[in-house]
C-alpha cells in the first residue's frame, strides 16, 4: 500500500502530491493536535481541508496525486469530509482521472452537500495500465452558500481490486465509416450498486449515457454505448465510467476512428461512344477519403430520367450496353472501403451522349385528305422516338410528275417538313396528273425511304389550243382545218367546238358579217373540212377544247378562201404551119374579178411528161420569148390581154408575129409541136391568184395537113363507133343475163342491172375522154392544179 495519510510521521516517499497551479487557492493541511483552538466542526487528525467561508463562491482548489503506472489490478481509495453545521452545502468535491499528457476531461466522481460530521470512504477502480500513466486530481469548489468544510484524507493506492466500484475490462478501439452508428461495449467485473450510473466520457469532456446495461452474471455486466451517425468531427478518445457515492470505475481510453468513404476527384473519361453503348475509363487514381478500396462501381442514369443503375466493375475500362440512341447520360464512379456504409458519394459525373442510330423505317400511312386540280393535301403517321431513333431528324416529302405529253421531262421537288408535322399541302401542281409521292426519314446516321404512292390530281378546264398549231388548206368553196390537242389538256378531252363566221369578202353578194356556225368534234377528231363557203371570203375560226370541268380558252385564226377564174370551153378555129387560131372566152371570176389574161406557148417535146388533167402547174413567172430563149425555157408568154379587152369570146391567133402588152407573139416553127395554154390572173389584197387551162395542141409540120384532117375525122368516127359498139355489147350481155335468170325461174333486179350499165358506161366514157385528150382534142373546163397558185404566198399556203 502506498499513498498519503498526511500524518506527520508518515513516509514522504509514499505520498507525493502537489497543489494545483491553475486554481484559486490552496488546500490547507490540518493537524488537530497542533491547533488548541480548533473548532468543533472539524474532526481530529491530520488531513487537507477547505474552509468555504473563507473563499468566494465558485473558487476552486486542486490537489494532484502522484502519477501512477500500474501493471496489475489496483484500487485508489480516499476519504472525504463534507460538513456544515446548519446543513448547508459547503461545496462540491470531484475526482478527475487524467491520462498523462491529456486534458483533465470530465469528473469521474463527485459529491456535494453536507454529509454529516464524519468521514466517508470512496474508491476509484481505474483500469489503465502500463505503459500508460494517469493522474488523479481532486477539486474542491466553494458553494454559493459559503458555509462548512470540505476535507480529504487517506489517499491510498491498494494492490487489490476495489470492493465498492467495478473494474472495466480493456476497451478496444472502434472504427466506423462516416455516417454510421458507432457502438462501444464496456464489460465490467465487480459489484455494482443499484444507483450506479454508467457513462461514456469523451476526452474533450462530453458525456454520453449508456444505451443499455446487461448483467452477464451476478458480478459481471455489459454496458453498451452508441453514437449515432458519427462524423469525422466526432473522432476522439472515449472511456467508460460508473458513478456512485461509494466510488467510480474508469476504463482506459479507446479511440473512435471515423473513416471517410472514398470518392474520386476526377470524373470518368469517355473513350468511345456508339448509338447504344459508351466505353469509359474509371479514372480513380486520385480520391478524397480513406482507403483501402475494396469495390468499384459505375452509377449511370439519364440526365432527364429519375432512375439510375449501378454496375460493379473490376477493370479500369467499362462498356455500358443497351443504351438508348441520342440520349444524354450522367455517369459517376462509386468507390467502397471496408465496413458498413463504406461506399462513398458518387464522384464528379461524366455527361455524355450516345450517337444517333439509323431510323427503324420510313414513315407509313401516307394518304390524301384533300385532292384538288392544282393542289394535294397529304397526311401520314406521327413520328415517335422509337422510329426516328434520334432527336435530330428530318422528314422530307419528295414528289414528281411528268411535264407535257411525253415522259421525257419530269418535275421533281423535295420539301423539308417542319418538326412534328404530319400534314402538308403540295401546291402549284398540274391538273389530271399522276403525282408520285414518297416520304424520306433521315438522321445523321442514315435514311429510310418509303414506297412511292401515286395520287392523281383532279381535272380542270383545259388550256388554250396553241394558235400556231392551227394549220389549214383553203380552196375556193371549202377549207380544211387541222389543230392539235392543248399543250395543257388538264384532264380528259371530251369534245372540241369549232365556230366560224364570215367577216370580210370581195364579193359584194356575200353578207358580212355572216351568221355564226358551230361544229362539235369528238376528242380523237382534230380536223374538219368546212364546205359550201364563198370564194374570196375571210372567215374567223375559233377552236376550243372541253373536259369534264368545262371549256378552255379559245384559239382564233382568220382564213380566206381562194379566188379563181373558171374558163368556158374554147374550141380551136384554124391551124397553119406557123400559126394556130383558137377562140378565147372570158373566165368567170370566183371571189375576185379577173384582172389579166395571158396566152402561154410551151414546146411539146417527145420526152417531156405529158401534163395530166388536174396536175398542171400554172405559170407564175412571166417570160418573154427572148427571156425563154436565153434561159433555155420551154415556154414563153405570147400575149397578155387586159380583162376589159375580153368581155366576150374572141378568136386569137398564136404565132401572128404581133406584140401584146410587151410580149411578142412570134410565128411557130413548123417542125415543132406546141401546147397552147390560156391563163387568168386575179388580184386581191396584194395577193395574186392564177388559173390556167390547155386549150390546143399544134403538131409538127412533118404530119401533112390532109392526113391530119383524115386522122381527126377518123378519130371522131372511131369515137362514135366505139360508143355504139360498147353499148351494143352491154345490151347483149344484159339480155343474156335476163334469159338465163328467166330459165332458172329467178326474178331479175332491173335497178341493179341499170346501175351496172351506167357504171360501165361511165368508165368507158372516161377512157374515151382521156384518149380524146391525148389526140389534141379541145378540153372543156380543164383546170390544171388542185388550187390556185399564189406567186407571193404559194409556199406558205402549200
Amino acid at each position: 500500500t502506498a499513498g498519503c495519510t498526511f500524518e506527520e510521521d508518515g513516509d514522504p516517499n509514499q505520498c507525493e502530491y502537489s497543489q494545483g497551479e491553475d486554481d484559486d487557492f490552496e488546500w490547507e493541511l490540518i493537524r488537530s493536535y497542533m491547533m488548541p483552538h480548533l473548532t468543533a466542526d472539524l474532526p481530529h487528525g491530520s488531513y487537507l481541508m477547505v474552509n468555504s467561508s473563507q473563499h468566494a463562491p465558485g473558487q476552486k482548489a486542486h490537489l494532484l496525486f502522484q502519477a501512477l503506472s500500474e501493471n496489475d489490478t489496483h484500487c485508489l481509495q480516499f476519504s472525504y469530509f463534507m460538513y456544515s453545521r446548519d446543513g448547508h452545502s459547503p461545496g462540491t468535491l470531484s475526482a478527475y482521472v487524467r491520462v498523462t499528457g491529456g486534458p483533465v476531461g470530465s469528473a469521474v466522481w463527485n459529491a456535494s452537500g453536507s454529509h454529516g460530521h464524519q468521514w466517508h470512504q470512496a474508491e476509484l477502480a481505474v483500469s489503465l495500465f502500463w505503459p500508460s500513466e494517469y493522474q488523479v486530481l481532486f477539486e474542491a469548489v466553494v458553494s454559493s452558500e459559503r458555509r462548512g468544510y470540505l476535507g480529504l484524507d487517506d489517499i491510498l493506492l491498494l494492490n487489490y481490486p476495489c470492493s465498492k466500484a467495478p473494474h472495466f475490462s480493456r476497451l478496444g478501439d472502434v472504427e466506423v465509416n462516416a455516417g454510421q452508428n458507432a457502438t462501444f461495449q464496456c464489460v465490467a467485473a465487480g459489484k455494482a450498486a443499484e444507483a450506479e450510473r454508467f457513462l461514456m466520457q469523451r476526452q474533450s469532456g462530453e458525456v454520453v449515457p449508456a444505451a443499455s446495461v446487461k448483467h452477464i452474471s451476478h458480478r459481471r455486466f455489459l454496458a453498451t454505448f452508441q453514437l449515432d451517425e458519427v462524423s469525422k468531427e466526432e473522432q476522439d478518445l472515449y472511456r467508460c465510467v460508473t458513478q456512485s457515492s461509494r466510488g467510480s470505475g474508469v476504463s482506459n481510453f479507446a479511440e473512435l476512428i471515423v473513416k471517410e468513404p472514398p470518392t474520386p476527384i476526377a470524373p470518368p473519361q469517355l473513350l468511345r461512344a456508339g448509338s447504344t453503348y459508351l466505353i469509359i475509363q474509371l479514372n480513380t487514381n486520385s480520391i478524397i477519403g480513406d482507403g483501402p478500396i475494396v469495390r468499384k462501381e459505375i452509377e449511370y442514369r439519364m440526365t432527364s430520367g429519375p432512375w439510375s443503375e449501378v454496375h460493379a466493375v473490376n477493370m479500369q475500362t467499362y462498356k455500358l450496353w443497351h443504351l438508348d440512341p441520342d440520349t444524354e447520360y450522367e455517369i459517376s464512379v462509386l468507390l467502397t472501403r471496408p465496413g458498413e456504409g463504406g461506399t462513398g458519394k458518387p464522384g464528379p459525373p461524366l455527361i455524355s451522349r450516345t450517337k444517333c442510330a439509323e431510323p427503324m423505317r420510313a414513315p407509313k400511312g401516307l394518304v390524301f385528305s384533300e385532292i384538288q386540280s392544282r393542289q394535294l393535301t397529304l397526311q401520314w403517321e406521327p413520328l415517335g422516338y422509337n422510329l426516328t431513333r434520334c432527336h435530330t431528324y428530318t422528314v422530307s416529302l419528295c414528289y414528281r410528275y411528268f411535264v407535257g405529253t411525253g415522259h421525257n421531262q419530269t418535275f421533281r421537288e423535295c420539301v423539308k417538313m417542319e418538326r412534328n408535322a404530319n400534314r402538308y399541302t403540295i401546291k402549284n401542281l398540274l391538273p389530271y396528273k399522276n403525282i408520285h409521292v414518297k416520304l424520306i426519314l433521315s438522321n445523321p446516321e442514315g435514311r429510310k425511304e418509303g414506297k412511292e404512292v401515286i395520287f392523281q390530281t383532279d381535272e380542270d378546264v383545259p388550256g388554250g389550243i396553241a394558235s400556231e398549231s392551227l394549220t389549214f388548206t383553203p380552196l375556193e368553196d371549202m377549207i380544211f382545218l387541222k389543230w392539235e390537242e392543248p399543250v395543257e389538256p388538264n384532264g380528259l378531252i371530251t369534245q372540241y367546238e369549232i365556230s366560224y363566221q364570215s367577216i370580210e369578202s370581195s364579193d359584194p353578194a356575200v353578207n358580212v358579217p355572216g351568221p355564226r356556225r358551230t361544229v362539235s368534234k369528238l376528242r380523237n377528231e382534230t380536223y374538219h373540212v368546212f364546205s359550201n363557203l364563198h370564194p374570196g371570203t375571210t372567215y374567223l375560226f375559233s377552236v376550243r377544247a372541253r373536259t369534264g370541268k368545262g371549256f378552255g380558252q379559245t384559239a382564233l385564226t382568220e382564213i380566206t378562201t381562194n379566188i379563181s377564174g373558171r374558163f368556158p370551153w374554147a374550141p380551136r378555129l384554124v391551124e397553119s404551119e406557123s400559126t394556130i387560131t383558137v377562140l378565147l372566152r372570158p373566165a368567170q371570176g370566183r371571189g375576185a374579178p379577173i384582172s389579166t389574161y395571158q396566152v402561154v406557148v410551151e414546146e411539146d417535146r417527145p420526152k417531156k411528161l405529158k401534163r395530166e388533167l388536174g396536175g398542171q402547174e400554172c405559170f407564175p413567172v412571166p417570160l418573154t420569148f427572148d427571156d425563154a430563149m436565153s434561159r433555155g425555157s420551154v415556154h414563153y408568154f405570147g400575149a397578155e390581154l387586159p380583162a376589159s379587152s375580153l368581155t366576150e369570146a374572141k378568136p386569137f391567133t398564136v404565132g401572128d408575129n404581133q406584140t401584146y402588152s410587151g410580149y411578142w407573139n412570134p410565128p411557130l416553127e413548123p417542125k415543132k409541136a406546141y401546147l397552147i395554154y390560156f391563163q387568168a390572173m386575179s388580184n386581191l389584197k396584194g395577193e395574186t391568184r392564177l388559173n390556167c387551162v390547155r386549150i390546143a395542141r399544134k403538131a409538127a409540120c412533118k404530119e401533112s395537113k390532109r392526113p391530119l384532117e383524115v386522122s381527126q375525122h377518123s378519130e371522131e368516127m372511131g369515137l362514135i363507133l366505139g360508143i355504139c359498139a360498147g353499148g351494143l355489147i352491154v345490151l347483149i350481155i344484159l339480155l343474156g343475163a335476163i334469159i338465163v335468170v328467166i330459165r332458172k325461174g329467178k326474178p331479175v333486179n332491173m335497178t341493179k342491172a341499170t346501175i351496172n350499165y351506167r357504171h360501165e358506161k361511165t368508165h368507158m366514157m372516161s377512157a374515151i375522154d382521156r384518149s380524146f385528150t391525148d389526140q389534141s382534142t379541145l378540153q372543156e373546163d380543164e383546170r390544171l392544179g388542185l388550187s390556185f397558185m399564189d406567186t407571193h404566198n404559194y409556199g406558205n399556203r402549200g
